[in-house]
Protein backbone atom coordinates (compact mmCIF):
# COMPACT_ATOMS: atom_id res chain seq x y z
CA UNK A 1 0.00 0.00 0.00
CA UNK A 2 1.41 3.19 -0.98
CA UNK A 3 -0.80 6.02 0.17
CA UNK A 4 -0.35 9.05 1.61
CA UNK A 5 -3.44 9.27 3.28
CA UNK A 6 -6.80 7.28 3.90
CA UNK A 7 -9.54 8.87 2.98
CA UNK A 8 -12.41 6.57 1.23
CA UNK A 9 -12.17 2.79 0.21
CA UNK A 10 -12.14 3.26 -3.68
CA UNK A 11 -8.31 4.62 -3.12
CA UNK A 12 -8.47 1.03 -2.25
CA UNK A 13 -6.96 -1.80 -4.95
CA UNK A 14 -7.12 -5.67 -3.50
CA UNK A 15 -3.59 -5.90 -3.01
CA UNK A 16 -3.49 -2.43 -0.58
CA UNK A 17 -6.30 -4.34 1.03
CA UNK A 18 -4.30 -7.62 1.58
CA UNK A 19 -1.34 -5.87 2.34
CA UNK A 20 -2.72 -4.17 5.25
CA UNK A 21 -4.87 -7.32 6.21
CA UNK A 22 -1.70 -9.39 5.91
CA UNK A 23 0.01 -7.04 7.92
CA UNK A 24 -2.68 -7.19 10.03
CA UNK A 25 -2.38 -10.52 10.49
CA UNK A 26 0.79 -10.12 11.81
CA UNK A 27 0.37 -8.07 14.11
CA UNK A 28 -1.96 -10.19 15.52
CA UNK A 29 0.11 -12.83 15.82
CA UNK A 30 2.77 -11.37 17.12
CA UNK A 31 2.18 -7.98 18.95
CA UNK A 32 5.33 -7.97 20.42
CA UNK A 33 7.26 -7.82 17.27
CA UNK A 34 5.58 -4.15 16.80
CA UNK A 35 5.79 -2.27 19.87
CA UNK A 36 7.24 0.60 19.79
CA UNK A 37 7.76 1.23 15.99
CA UNK A 38 7.19 4.06 16.15
CA UNK A 39 8.35 5.46 19.44
CA UNK A 40 8.47 9.42 19.25
CA UNK A 41 5.97 10.12 16.40
CA UNK A 42 2.60 11.54 17.34
CA UNK A 43 -1.15 11.24 16.41
CA UNK A 44 -3.54 13.52 16.86
CA UNK A 45 -6.77 12.72 17.78
CA UNK A 46 -9.49 14.94 16.02
CA UNK A 47 -13.12 13.75 16.63
CA UNK A 48 -15.37 16.79 15.81
CA UNK A 49 -18.60 14.07 16.39
CA UNK A 50 -18.93 11.44 19.41
CA UNK A 51 -17.11 8.02 19.30
CA UNK A 52 -15.93 5.34 21.24
CA UNK A 53 -14.89 2.80 19.47
CA UNK A 54 -12.88 4.44 16.73
CA UNK A 55 -11.44 6.75 18.96
CA UNK A 56 -10.29 4.33 21.67
CA UNK A 57 -9.11 1.84 19.04
CA UNK A 58 -7.24 4.14 17.03
CA UNK A 59 -5.58 5.97 20.44
CA UNK A 60 -4.77 2.10 21.88
CA UNK A 61 -3.58 1.09 18.25
CA UNK A 62 -1.09 4.06 18.35
CA UNK A 63 0.52 3.74 21.86
CA UNK A 64 0.63 -0.08 21.25
CA UNK A 65 3.27 1.47 18.51
CA UNK A 66 4.90 3.16 20.49
CA UNK A 67 3.42 6.56 19.63
CA UNK A 68 2.09 8.69 21.73
CA UNK A 69 -1.27 10.81 21.01
CA UNK A 70 -2.80 14.33 21.30
CA UNK A 71 -6.65 14.88 21.29
CA UNK A 72 -8.17 17.72 20.48
CA UNK A 73 -10.91 17.08 22.59
CA UNK A 74 -14.17 18.30 23.08
CA UNK A 75 -15.35 20.62 20.05
CA UNK A 76 -17.05 22.92 22.45
CA UNK A 77 -13.87 23.52 23.84
CA UNK A 78 -11.36 23.38 21.11
CA UNK A 79 -11.19 27.01 18.73
CA UNK A 80 -13.66 25.77 16.39
CA UNK A 81 -16.14 27.13 18.69
CA UNK A 82 -14.53 30.77 18.22
CA UNK A 83 -15.05 30.02 14.84
CA UNK A 84 -12.39 28.45 13.29
CA UNK A 85 -12.46 26.95 10.07
CA UNK A 86 -11.69 22.98 9.46
CA UNK A 87 -8.28 23.88 7.28
CA UNK A 88 -6.78 26.33 10.02
CA UNK A 89 -7.78 23.81 12.69
CA UNK A 90 -5.76 20.86 10.77
CA UNK A 91 -3.02 22.94 9.53
CA UNK A 92 -2.10 23.99 13.03
CA UNK A 93 -2.59 20.49 14.46
CA UNK A 94 -0.07 19.32 11.76
CA UNK A 95 2.74 20.69 13.24
CA UNK A 96 1.99 19.17 16.62
CA UNK A 97 1.52 15.92 15.16
CA UNK A 98 3.04 13.32 12.07
CA UNK A 99 -0.64 12.00 11.50
CA UNK A 100 -4.18 12.88 12.07
CA UNK A 101 -7.32 10.60 12.63
CA UNK A 102 -10.46 12.91 11.55
CA UNK A 103 -13.96 12.27 12.07
CA UNK A 104 -16.51 15.20 10.81
CA UNK A 105 -19.99 15.80 10.24
CA UNK A 106 -19.16 17.09 6.71
CA UNK A 107 -19.04 14.95 3.41
CA UNK A 108 -15.99 15.51 2.25
CA UNK A 109 -14.16 16.92 5.30
CA UNK A 110 -11.13 14.97 4.98
CA UNK A 111 -10.32 15.52 1.76
CA UNK A 112 -10.20 18.85 2.56
CA UNK A 113 -8.30 18.22 5.35
CA UNK A 114 -5.62 15.96 3.23
CA UNK A 115 -5.66 18.69 0.95
CA UNK A 116 -4.23 20.99 3.72
CA UNK A 117 -1.28 19.27 5.43
CA UNK A 118 1.81 17.35 4.88
CA UNK A 119 0.94 14.35 6.85
CA UNK A 120 -0.74 11.24 6.66
CA UNK A 121 -4.91 11.69 7.12
CA UNK A 122 -6.84 8.67 7.95
CA UNK A 123 -10.74 9.64 7.53
CA UNK A 124 -12.48 8.65 10.93
CA UNK A 125 -15.47 9.45 9.02
CA UNK A 126 -17.15 11.95 7.52
CA UNK A 127 -20.96 12.28 7.99
CA UNK A 128 -22.52 9.85 5.73
CA UNK A 129 -19.68 9.77 3.33
CA UNK A 130 -16.95 7.00 3.95
CA UNK A 131 -15.16 5.44 6.69
CA UNK A 132 -12.49 3.02 5.50
CA UNK A 133 -10.29 2.19 8.33
CA UNK A 134 -14.00 0.62 9.65
CA UNK A 135 -13.96 -1.01 6.23
CA UNK A 136 -10.35 -2.80 6.33
CA UNK A 137 -11.61 -3.96 9.94
CA UNK A 138 -14.62 -5.80 8.72
CA UNK A 139 -12.62 -7.18 6.19
CA UNK A 140 -10.45 -8.50 8.58
CA UNK A 141 -13.24 -10.06 10.45
CA UNK A 142 -14.66 -11.69 7.30
CA UNK A 143 -11.48 -12.79 6.05
CA UNK A 144 -10.27 -14.77 8.76
CA UNK A 145 -14.14 -16.10 9.33
CA UNK A 146 -14.85 -17.15 5.59
CA UNK A 147 -12.14 -15.52 3.50
CA UNK A 148 -13.02 -12.49 0.91
CA UNK A 149 -13.61 -14.59 -2.41
CA UNK A 150 -16.62 -16.73 -3.51
CA UNK A 151 -18.44 -14.94 -0.83
CA UNK A 152 -22.42 -13.64 -0.59
CA UNK A 153 -22.50 -10.51 1.99
CA UNK A 154 -25.87 -8.87 2.83
CA UNK A 155 -26.03 -5.35 4.06
CA UNK A 156 -29.28 -4.42 6.03
CA UNK A 157 -31.03 -1.40 7.80
CA UNK A 158 -29.65 2.45 6.46
CA UNK A 159 -28.08 2.04 3.44
CA UNK A 160 -28.74 5.86 2.51
CA UNK A 161 -26.86 7.79 5.36
CA UNK A 162 -24.53 4.60 6.30
CA UNK A 163 -20.77 5.49 5.48
CA UNK A 164 -19.77 1.90 7.02
CA UNK A 165 -21.99 0.70 3.93
CA UNK A 166 -20.82 2.68 1.83
CA UNK A 167 -16.86 2.09 2.58
CA UNK A 168 -17.55 -2.07 2.62
CA UNK A 169 -19.82 -1.75 -0.55
CA UNK A 170 -16.80 -0.59 -2.44
CA UNK A 171 -14.33 -2.22 -0.82
CA UNK A 172 -16.20 -5.47 -1.34
CA UNK A 173 -15.65 -4.82 -5.38
CA UNK A 174 -12.16 -5.94 -5.31
CA UNK A 175 -13.76 -8.92 -4.35
CA UNK A 176 -15.51 -11.62 -6.09
CA UNK A 177 -18.03 -11.38 -2.85
CA UNK A 178 -22.10 -10.90 -4.28
CA UNK A 179 -24.00 -8.21 -2.66
CA UNK A 180 -27.47 -8.31 -1.33
CA UNK A 181 -28.94 -4.87 -0.51
CA UNK A 182 -31.79 -4.95 2.49
CA UNK A 183 -33.56 -1.80 3.25
CA UNK A 184 -36.69 -0.15 3.48
CA UNK A 185 -37.37 1.94 -0.05
CA UNK A 186 -36.43 5.83 2.11
CA UNK A 187 -32.93 4.21 2.79
CA UNK A 188 -31.72 2.47 -0.15
CA UNK A 189 -27.87 2.85 -1.29
CA UNK A 190 -27.91 6.34 -2.72
CA UNK A 191 -27.53 6.99 -6.43
CA UNK A 192 -24.22 8.12 -6.32
CA UNK A 193 -23.18 4.68 -4.30
CA UNK A 194 -25.25 2.40 -6.97
CA UNK A 195 -23.61 4.58 -9.70
CA UNK A 196 -20.16 3.63 -8.23
CA UNK A 197 -21.04 0.31 -7.89
CA UNK A 198 -22.15 -0.41 -11.41
CA UNK A 199 -19.06 1.14 -12.90
CA UNK A 200 -17.16 -1.60 -11.59
CA UNK A 201 -19.18 -4.03 -12.72
CA UNK A 202 -20.61 -4.83 -9.65
CA UNK A 203 -24.68 -6.07 -9.37
CA UNK A 204 -26.81 -4.20 -7.03
CA UNK A 205 -29.28 -6.58 -5.55
CA UNK A 206 -31.54 -4.43 -3.56
CA UNK A 207 -34.68 -5.90 -1.35
CA UNK A 208 -36.80 -4.61 1.37
CA UNK A 209 -36.71 -8.36 2.99
CA UNK A 210 -34.37 -10.25 4.51
CA UNK A 211 -36.19 -13.91 5.08
CA UNK A 212 -35.50 -14.62 0.41
CA UNK A 213 -32.20 -14.02 1.03
CA UNK A 214 -31.12 -14.76 4.17
CA UNK A 215 -30.45 -18.57 3.42
CA UNK A 216 -28.35 -17.31 0.91
CA UNK A 217 -25.64 -15.48 2.85
CA UNK A 218 -22.01 -16.24 3.99
CA UNK A 219 -22.63 -12.22 6.20
CA UNK A 220 -24.87 -10.22 7.23
CA UNK A 221 -23.89 -6.87 7.50
CA UNK A 222 -26.57 -4.96 10.19
CA UNK A 223 -26.54 -1.42 10.66
CA UNK A 224 -28.45 0.94 12.68
CA UNK A 225 -31.08 3.86 12.00
CA UNK A 226 -28.48 6.60 12.46
CA UNK A 227 -31.17 9.51 13.87
CA UNK A 228 -28.43 11.74 13.53
CA UNK A 229 -27.93 11.87 9.84
CA UNK A 230 -31.85 12.22 8.96
CA UNK A 231 -32.52 16.13 8.43
CA UNK A 232 -36.24 15.14 8.89
CA UNK A 233 -37.01 13.67 12.45
CA UNK A 234 -40.01 12.53 10.87
CA UNK A 235 -38.59 10.37 8.64
CA UNK A 236 -36.97 8.88 11.22
CA UNK A 237 -39.35 7.81 13.26
CA UNK A 238 -41.34 6.30 9.88
CA UNK A 239 -38.55 3.75 9.49
CA UNK A 240 -36.75 3.61 13.26
CA UNK A 241 -37.58 0.10 14.68
CA UNK A 242 -37.80 -1.68 11.23
CA UNK A 243 -35.11 -4.72 10.10
CA UNK A 244 -34.83 -5.74 13.61
CA UNK A 245 -33.38 -9.35 14.02
CA UNK A 246 -33.31 -12.01 16.87
CA UNK A 247 -32.31 -15.65 17.53
CA UNK A 248 -35.39 -16.48 16.04
CA UNK A 249 -35.24 -14.65 12.66
CA UNK A 250 -32.07 -16.71 12.25
CA UNK A 251 -33.27 -20.05 12.54
CA UNK A 252 -32.86 -20.48 9.01
CA UNK A 253 -29.39 -18.88 8.20
CA UNK A 254 -26.72 -21.22 7.44
CA UNK A 255 -24.94 -22.97 10.62
CA UNK A 256 -21.64 -20.62 9.13
CA UNK A 257 -23.30 -17.32 9.15
CA UNK A 258 -21.49 -14.31 10.84
CA UNK A 259 -23.80 -11.39 11.50
CA UNK A 260 -21.13 -8.36 11.91
CA UNK A 261 -22.37 -4.93 12.81
CA UNK A 262 -19.91 -1.62 13.25
CA UNK A 263 -21.62 -0.60 16.52
CA UNK A 264 -23.13 1.19 18.33
CA UNK A 265 -26.70 -0.77 18.14
CA UNK A 266 -29.57 0.18 19.62
CA UNK A 267 -32.16 -2.40 19.08
CA UNK A 268 -31.71 -4.02 15.61
CA UNK A 269 -29.99 -7.23 16.37
CA UNK A 270 -31.05 -8.17 19.77
CA UNK A 271 -29.07 -9.49 22.99
CA UNK A 272 -30.04 -13.29 22.58
CA UNK A 273 -28.30 -13.21 18.99
CA UNK A 274 -25.03 -12.50 21.10
CA UNK A 275 -25.13 -15.95 22.53
CA UNK A 276 -25.14 -17.58 19.11
CA UNK A 277 -22.59 -18.71 16.81
CA UNK A 278 -23.60 -16.28 14.79
CA UNK A 279 -22.36 -13.05 16.55
CA UNK A 280 -19.34 -11.58 15.14
CA UNK A 281 -20.09 -8.10 15.86
CA UNK A 282 -17.77 -7.92 19.25
CA UNK A 283 -14.59 -9.87 17.97
CA UNK A 284 -15.12 -7.40 14.78
CA UNK A 285 -14.66 -4.05 17.22
CA UNK A 286 -11.66 -6.16 18.75
CA UNK A 287 -9.94 -6.46 15.54
CA UNK A 288 -9.86 -2.29 15.70
CA UNK A 289 -6.70 -2.91 17.05
CA UNK A 290 -4.76 -5.16 14.96
CA UNK A 291 -5.52 -3.62 11.83
CA UNK A 292 -5.20 0.01 13.14
CA UNK A 293 -1.70 -0.74 14.03
CA UNK A 294 -1.12 -2.40 10.81
CA UNK A 295 -2.82 1.10 9.25
CA UNK A 296 -0.75 3.20 10.74
CA UNK A 297 2.39 1.20 10.95
CA UNK A 298 2.02 1.37 6.97
CA UNK A 299 0.88 4.81 6.91
CA UNK A 300 4.09 6.25 9.16
CA UNK A 301 6.72 3.75 7.36
CA UNK A 302 5.38 5.75 3.91
CA UNK A 303 5.90 9.08 5.03
CA UNK A 304 8.90 7.91 6.89
CA UNK A 305 10.06 6.87 3.02
CA UNK A 306 9.30 9.74 1.63
CA UNK A 307 10.95 12.03 3.80
CA UNK A 308 14.11 9.81 3.27
CA UNK A 309 13.61 10.61 -0.21
CA UNK A 310 13.36 14.57 -0.29
CA UNK A 311 16.08 13.91 1.88
CA UNK A 312 18.44 12.46 -0.75
CA UNK A 313 17.59 14.80 -3.07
Amino acid sequence: MRQDHLITATQLSRDDIEAVLDRARAVADDPAAYADRHAGSVLALCFFEPSTRTRMSFDSAAKRLGIDTIDMGDVDSSSVSKGESLSDTVRVIEGYADALVLRHPSEGAATLAAENVSVPVVNAGDGAGQHPSQTLLDLHTIRENHGLDDLTVGIMGDLKYGRTVHSLASALTNFDANQHFISPESLRLPRSVRFDLHETGAQVREHTDLEGVLPKLDVLYVTRIQKERFPDENEYHRVAGEYQIDADTLADAPDDLSVMHPLPRVDEIAPDVDDTDHARYFEQAHNGIPVRMALLDTLLENAEAAEGMEVDR
